[in-house]
Parts: C-alpha cells; sequence; structure tokens
C-alpha cells in the first residue's frame, strides 16, 4: 500500500534539497511495509525528535515489533529538521509514515513517545505537519487517535489540550489494547468523548485530560481536580507488563542507513530500580523491580547480532549492576561476544564494591571511556538525595579499571540541589582530580575525566517535587565557580546549558494553563528546543512574557506539602503519601546540614 505519488514528489522535488535525506525514505533493513487494509489497523509510532534520536530509542523499537508482529500496520514518523519542515510545507506535502509514505492523518491511532519535555513543541510540529488538528477537541468522532505516553507524560498537564489520551506506564500491554479498542470503535456512530471515555473507562492507566476540570483559587493555586463524567477513573495509575521476561525483545531492529545517536544493539535486563533516589522519577514510576533472566538476554543478544551485526550490545537498565545475577550475566556476554569482536557496554553502573569486579569482567576486548554517575560528592549530601554510594568504591573501581586498559572516565553530577553549598561544588573538582591522579599512578600519565554538571529540575513524581528550583543566577554562579576551582588539565568540567534546564523547569512543573505560551512560542517558531543549534530561548520567555505567564509562580516557589499539585492524578505505586514522608525526612536533615556548617 505504497502512497508512491507522494513517495516520487518527496524524493524528486525535496529530498535532493536537504541535509542527510535518508533519514527521511524509510526502507531500512528490518523495516516493515504493510498493506493497511489487510491489517487489524495501522498506528504510527510518533517520536518529537529527530531521527537520529528516536532510531536511538530502544523503546521505539519495541513497540514497532510487538505491533507489527500483532497483525497491525505499524509505522514510525519522526520530527523532521527545519530544512525539510520548510520544504513539506512549501510543497504542501504532509508528513507521513516511513514505511508507505501514509499521511499522519490516515492513520487509526499516532503514539507519542514522550522522553523529555523539552521535545513538546515538536509535537505540534507532527501534528500539524500531519495534516490533525492541534487541539483535541477538534478532532472529529473517527479522526485519528492521538495518544502520549513515556516519562515525559508523567505531568500531562501543559500539552492536555493537544492530546486525546494518556498511557501511563508500560507500553507493552497498554498500547495493542489501547489501539485495538479505538479500532473496534471506528463507524459506530459513538461521538469522540465516548468513545474516549469507554477506552479511560476500561482500565486505570489511561487519562483523557477532557474529562477533568482543575479549580483554582483567587492566588492561582490549584485546590481540586473535578471529574465532568462518572464513567472515567478518580485517580490514574501505571500499566505493569508483570512478566517482563516473557515480554519480547525486539531481535529485529530496524538497522538505519544513517548514523544516530547510539549505533548498537541494546538490550533491557531490568525494569526498574532497588534504590529510592529522592531526585530520581524513573525510580518511583517504575515500580515494581522486574528482571529478565541471563538466558532470555544471552540469547536475545545474539539472535540480535546474528539479525544486525552490529559490533556493540549495550546492556539497559536503571541500574545495571544492580542486576540480580549481574556477575554470571557479564561473564556469559563476555564469553559469547568478546571471540565475535563484539564490546559489552554498561551505560548505568552503580558505585557499590561490584565496580572493582567488572574490568575484569570484561577483560578482553575493546577499550572504551568508564561512565558513572556519583550525582554528588558529598556523603552528607549523598544522605539527602537518598543515594548511598561511597567514594572509595568509585576510586577502586576506576583503579582497576585503569590497570586493565581503560583511560577516560566520564562523572554525571547535578548542581542546585536543596540545600547544595559551595563545599558541594568543590568536592565535584577534588573527585574528578583524585581519578586523574589514581590514573597517573597506574598508567604513567593523567588520566582524562569529565565532569559532566546538570542543572537540578525538581521533578513530578518524587519526593522533591515540592521543592523550588534554583534560579538562573544561581547556576551561573555555581558554573563559574566550578570552572574556578580546576586545576588539572586533564579535568574538564561541562555544565549544561541553563535556558534549556529553565526550560525544562517550566514545561516540567506546569499546568493547563501554559498551554497556550507552549502553542504560541512554536507558532513564532520554536522548534527542536533540546538541540542547541536550533534552540531559541528568548522567544519563550517572551511568550510567556506576552500572555502573562508568572515563571517564578510555576519554576522557583516552594509548594506546601497539602498543596494539590497539577499532576496529583496520576498516582505513583507508594503513593503521594510515601513522597510527602520522604520530603518530611528531606527537610530534618537539610536543617541538620545547615546546622553543623
Amino acid at each position: 500500500m505504497l502512497n508512491t505519488p507522494l513517495k516520487d514528489l518527496v524524493t524528486s522535488r525535496i529530498l535532493p534539497n536537504v541535509q542527510m535525506p535518508a533519514q527521511y525514505l524509510g526502507g531500512e533493513l528490518h523495516s516493515v511495509r504493510k498493506d493497511h487494509r489487510r491489517c487489524r489497523g495501522s498506528v504510527c509510532i510518533a517520536f518529537p525528535d529527530t531521527y537520529a534520536m528516536g532510531m536511538s530509542h530502544h523503546g521505539l523499537q519495541v513497540l514497532y515489533s510487538i505491533m507489527n508482529d500483532a497483525g497491525w500496520a505499524c509505522e514510525r514518523a519522526f520530527t523532521p529538521l527545519p530544512d525539510f519542515e520548510a520544504a513539506l510545507r512549501e510543497h504542501g506535502v504532509p508528513l507521513y509514515g516511513l514505511e508507505t509514505f501514509t499521511p499522519l492523518n490516515q492513520f487509526d491511532v499516532l503514539g507519542f513517545t514522550l522522553q523529555y519535555e523539552i521535545s513538546y513543541s515538536n509535537i505540534l510540529t507532527m501534528l500539524d505537519l500531519g495534516g490533525i488538528p492541534l487541539h483535541a477537541e477538534d478532532r472529529g468522532p473517527d479522526d485519528t487517535l492521538v495518544i502520549a505516553g513515556g516519562p515525559g507524560a508523567q505531568n500531562p498537564e501543559v500539552i492536555s489540550p493537544f492530546i486525546d489520551l494518556f498511557v501511563l506506564g508500560d507500553g507493552e500491554p497498554s498500547l495493542p489494547f489501547v489501539s485495538e479498542l479505538w479500532k473496534a470503535m471506528q463507524g459506530s456512530g459513538l461521538s469522540r468523548a465516548d468513545k474516549l471515555a469507554r477506552i479511560a473507562g476500561s482500565v486505570d492507566w489511561a487519562y483523557a485530560p477532557r474529562f477533568y476540570e482543575p479549580i483554582y483559587n483567587e492566588d492561582g493555586v490549584q485546590v481540586d481536580t473535578v471529574r465532568t463524567r462518572d464513567d472515567v477513573p478518580d485517580s490514574i495509575r501505571q500499566c505493569v507488563e508483570t512478566d517482563l521476561d516473557a515480554s519480547p525483545l525486539p531481535t529485529r531492529p530496524v538497522v538505519p542507513y544513517v548514523e544516530t545517536a547510539h549505533d548498537r544493539i541494546a538490550i533491557e535486563i531490568m525494569r526498574g530500580c532497588p534504590w529510592q533516589c529522592r531526585f530520581c522519577q524513573s525510580t518511583t514510576i517504575k515500580r515494581p523491580l522486574r528482571y529478565r533472566s541471563v538466558e532470555t538476554i544471552v540469547n536475545a543478544a545474539l539472535e540480535t547480532y546474528t539479525n544486525t551485526g552490529y559490533d556493540e550490545i549495550s546492556l539497559l537498565s536503571l541500574s545495571t549492576s544492580d542486576y540480580p545475577k549481574f556477575e554470571e550475566l557479564v561473564t556469559r556476554m563476555s564469553e559469547v561476544f568478546t571471540p565475535l569482536g563484539v564490546k559489552i557496554s554498561l551505560p548505568s553502573l552503580r558505585i557499590t564494591e561490584m565496580l572493582k569486579k567488572i574490568p575484569a569482567l570484561l577483560q578482553e576486548g575493546r577499550r572504551s571511556g568508564l561512565t558513572l554517575a556519583p550525582e554528588v560528592a558529598r556523603d552528607d549530601m549523598r544522605e539527602q538525595i537518598r543515594k548511598p554510594v561511597k567514594n572509595q568504591d568509585l576510586y577502586d573501581g576506576c583503579r582497576e579499571a585503569f590497570r586493565r586498559g581503560w583511560r577516560k572516565v566520564k562523572l554525571y553530577f547535578m548542581c542546585g540541589l536543596p540545600g547544595e553549598r559551595p563545599v558541594d561544588l568543590d568536592g565535584i573538582v577534588e573527585m574528578a582530580e583524585i581519578i586523574s591522579r589514581i590514573g597517573k599512578e597506574e598508567t604513567g600519565r593523567y588520566v582524562e575525566v569529565t565532569a559532566s554538571v546538570s542543572n537540578f529540575v525538581p521533578k513530578s513524581a518524587t519526593p522533591y517535587q515540592w521543592n523550588g528550583m534554583q534560579r538562573r543566577e544561581y547556576f551561573e554562579w555555581a558554573h563559574k565557580y566550578l570552572r574556578s576551582k580546576v586545576s588539572m588539565r586533564s579535568v574538564k568540567v561541562k555544565c549544561h546549558d541553563i535556558d534549556t534546564s529553565m526550560l525544562e523547569g517550566v514545561l516540567t512543573r506546569g499546568d493547563r494553563r501554559l498551554a497556550p505560551a507552549l502553542e504560541e512560542a512554536w507558532r513564532r517558531g520554536a522548534r527542536l528546543d533540546a538541540w542547541r543549534e536550533h534552540f531559541n530561548p528568548q522567544l519563550w520567555w517572551q511568550a510567556f512574557e506576552d500572555l502573562g505567564i508568572d515563571l517564578d509562580f510555576y519554576v522557583h516557589r516552594t509548594r506546601g506539602v497539602d498543596e494539590v499539585l497539577p499532576w496529583d492524578l496520576i498516582r505513583i505505586k507508594k503513593g503521594r503519601e510515601y513522597l510527602a514522608k520522604e520530603q518530611g525526612r528531606s527537610v530534618v536533615q537539610l536543617d541538620a546540614m545547615a546546622g553543623a556548617v
């Protein structure tokens, strides 16, 4: 069911004049082209970022495989770069699914996977280019169903006017269920609202925002959320894939023609995290903890390697070294893949005693940099954020890695955490320089160490959700202070862009009243805001000012634990009470830290 006229127009008139045209062409190895008329229905997985980022996302490959295996015609779409967007508009060509060049508005379901709030403006770009009305209320009974899920939907309010249905939690069970039910109601004569209510009322993890009305007091603080019909849930929970080991992995992933952010095999070994760091949203929304067996992982990795030829395999989880059979898994993977010249990547390692063993487990093959996330550098601040790791374990692990051939280390830190002091910033530089010196002790030369410092944004569904975010002036000072403390050429401090972090804070902590500002910024040209070369922060700040948005109210204000939050309707497994208790403990610890200075 290839839309040949549209493909011919795109390939002859547009692609010769845009950057990296292969990303808009489809037809990659293992991509699946089907006749929509002979399938259960059609769904397009929309990733609101570039092809290079979207094709590196494991979750997209998982859902693509599941839906195609289930008899659906499942396709992919990504946010076009500005040159391709301009060309589509100039020629009146709609954004399409890569497999058959079908316009987005001709799919039964369009599903956005939201990994990052900064991508919100890209949603509007894709809807508009795809011929789908921006506002959910303007769509007809049988128009394309627009759904969204992923961590970027944990506070759905800012984009709620543009999305028909949010699906919270795991996508493996939820996407097929929603798609099947929507398809079954097509042509039924039901209104769009009744269809959405039927889906939302069938489960406890689907949120249709049109049926919920926020109530504000005279100060602008939200005091309640009221349902407008009683056949939808009064609260929304997470959909859970209970048997992760039985959930199929994509062993025939689509292999891009062009370079992407991560050109490698990705195997999810575990979902959830055994730790309870107060800053981390993923650890609260991905419970309970679930594992795949060693046999399942090794077999899937080998089958995927056979089908793709990639020379690197990444073992994915929130905390890979906390996998219960970690040593057995890494040993087996090394035995199978080292003779094949395939590198095993462990991108998420916890700094524990286990860190010393990892270099030996991966003793053969090519060496890459060691990437670790201590987050903070002082013991009392680690107690505050509830990340119980030890500096000595970090140093011992790096020493062993240097002995076995590793020559670079990247460390991830945060600045702007509640209660942060200059001594905490000193510790970041001190830790990086100690590691570089350990490298010299083991190798005879100072090892290159990069400290990557992000600006802390208090996220929904975490104990810090009531805290205000630090102001721009603080981050400017902290970044300058960190760089001034570096005394070694082998150590680099890289700080995240402040404007990007501030915008993330607005979109992460906002409510529905920010939606008009999002749309206005998009209409003024906001595109691909996560990319520095495309991000225009002043455009956003002017839109907020012109629409009378008080950013202090949303971003920097400390909220009372008893205040109704815009995202309270979305429940986590342990509940709001757990978050409030952890917030209380945090306040006590902060007071103790302040008193000790």
